[in-house]
């Protein structure tokens, strides 16, 4: 007989989100697709239907490299979710893509998880890349480790 069960999670995996399965459809292929308004010209996160900045639902997905720099870190010794009690002490990190980049060169802002780094080791300014870990439906969960 054949396990039909779904995989075990191991964390509290994000929602689909049909408005945004540009983005989810990218993550399948280990791809991170960054909204970018196409009235305005400026990228932003979190994926969603319409520019926050001028409101457009005119949005091109540009890829990302996942290249950037850490601007903030916090290192969490309790787990968020008992999904996480595995993991714990593990970084959540703010990380300053260096692309897709708005007309006046803002850079688009992702919070994450560090991994492939002791938790404490992690610091602000740190050089990472971007990896991936896979959910139970196919999609992937963008993480960054230290870059190379």
């Amino acid at each position: 007989m054949t396990d039909t069960s779904a995989p075990t999670p191991s964390r509290i995996e994000p929602p689909f989100d049909l408005d945004i399965k540009a983005f989810w459809d990218g993550t399948r292929e280990q791809q991170l697709l960054i909204p970018t308004c196409r009235s305005c010209g400026k990228a932003f996160w979190y994926p969603r239907p319409t520019c926050p900045h001028c409101l457009s639902a005119d949005i091109d997905w540009r890829a990302s490299t996942g290249a950037g720099e850490v601007a903030a870190v916090s290192v969490m010794h309790r787990p968020a979710n008992p999904f996480m009690a595995d993991k714990v002490p593990y970084a959540v990190v703010l990380v300053d893509l260096d692309a897709p980049t708005g007309p006046d060169g803002s850079r688009v802002r992702l919070m994450s998880n560090a991994t492939g780094i002791d938790a404490t080791q992690v610091t602000v300014g740190m050089r990472v890349s971007l990896t991936w870990e896979p959910l139970t439906d196919g999609r992937n969960l963008w993480l960054f480790e230290p870059a190379t």
